[in-house]
């Protein structure tokens, strides 16, 4: 299953960085969220906040690392605390996809407007090829985080979303079979052939994402980023 991140070994610190700063941002946006929409349930176990500690699963990140599959530990929401929980719970949800794709455009702005000023100019070869390994790989991550959760699939943000959208009748059903959905879940994602026609065409686009949202900002910025020596030396 062609599901890995590809990266060389010498990659592997700035990989583990976006995905603590991706992962972080991701849970905290649905925690302050959730509080400042009135559920102090996140707040009281130390979730509003950027401290990657309190969010980050360390074998949901080792799987993400050498799978291309991983988790963070989810922020827990108490609905019922919502003036208005369907409504509520769907904002909740989205922030997270949300705050990732904010991550990803903030990132390839930076750096393209890094490189523009010319002050990687007289780098290092080291220093340059770094700098470019982790703006590409917060631009990356967090756009493969943005995509990958609003899949409505359980127990992804983007099920969340469908959830609270449906007519109560077919919510319901939605519910008493959504213990079976996470285990058809694992099912696509480590089964190659089902994985190939399910999820595979959909990650897919988050190299096209990613390649456009580059060359925007490179033409915004009139700079260029070599990347291909950034990531081969």
């Amino acid at each position: 299953m062609d599901f890995r991140l590809p990266f060389e070994p010498e990659h592997l610190p700035f990989l583990f960085l976006a995905i603590v700063i991706a992962f972080t941002v991701h849970e905290f946006a649905h925690a302050a969220t959730a509080y400042r929409f009135g559920d102090p349930t996140a707040q009281k176990l130390g979730r509003v906040t950027l401290n990657p500690m309190p969010h980050v699963s360390l074998l949901g990140l080792l799987f993400i690392l050498f799978l291309g599959f991983g988790w963070a530990r989810p922020v827990p929401v108490n609905r019922s605390n919502f003036k208005n929980p369907r409504l509520m719970s769907i904002v909740v949800s989205a922030v997270g996809p949300l705050s990732n794709l904010v991550v990803a455009i903030v990132s390839a702005a930076a750096a393209y407007g890094l490189f523009a000023t010319g002050a990687l100019d007289a780098a290092s070869p080291g220093l340059y090829r770094a700098v470019g390994l982790i703006f590409f790989y917060l631009v990356h991550i967090n756009m493969l985080l943005f995509i990958f959760n609003l899949i409505p699939l359980p127990p992804l943000d983007g099920y969340r979303i469908v959830e609270d959208l449906a007519p109560l009748r077919l919510r319901l059903q939605m519910m008493k079979y959504e213990a079976w959905g996470v285990y058809i879940f694992l099912l696509i994602v480590f089964i190659t052939p089902v994985f190939n026609v399910t999820l595979g065409p959909i990650l897919g686009q988050v190299v096209v994402w990613r390649h456009a949202l580059l060359a925007f900002m490179s033409a915004l910025f009139g700079a260029n980023i070599d990347w291909v020596y950034v990531f081969g030396g």
